[in-house]
């Protein structure tokens, strides 16, 4: 069954301001320092070997082993929230005007927020 007049203008409208709010959100500005996702999945890793080495540990009565572990635990949660070298936050305020080609070492976030971008810009 197809819309009526209305229901496609109103359709149309919910678009817009979607794409409106959508491109105020990816333009947000983020925190002074961007986490890094190979940090968090590396933190997460170390966290979860302290774990199994804490349950050795206390299986084996190992208090030394137990120890270690903890502290590796404590050190994976670090690295996990640890930002990411050269991490500068994104302007406010909207897409800049020209866009400059990101180097090959972007993150993933980033480049399917270009791919997206161009896209769009193709409609």
């Amino acid at each position: 069954m197809p819309l009526s007049e209305q229901e496609q203008r109103l359709l149309d409208e919910m678009e817009r301001h979607l794409m409106r709010n959508d491109a105020d959100v990816v333009s947000a500005e983020r925190g002074a320092h961007s986490l890094s996702y190979r940090n968090i999945v590396y933190g997460c890793v170390i966290v979860l070997l302290g774990i199994a080495g804490l349950v050795v540990g206390v299986a084996s009565s190992l208090i030394v082993v137990g120890v270690i572990a903890f502290v590796a635990m404590v050190g994976g949660v670090v690295l996990a929230f640890t930002p990411a070298k050269g991490a500068a936050a994104r302007p406010a305020g909207g897409t800049p005007k020209a866009k400059a080609p990101r180097p090959a070492s972007s993150s993933f976030m980033d480049r399917m927020n270009d791919r997206w971008d161009r896209r769009n810009d193709d409609r």
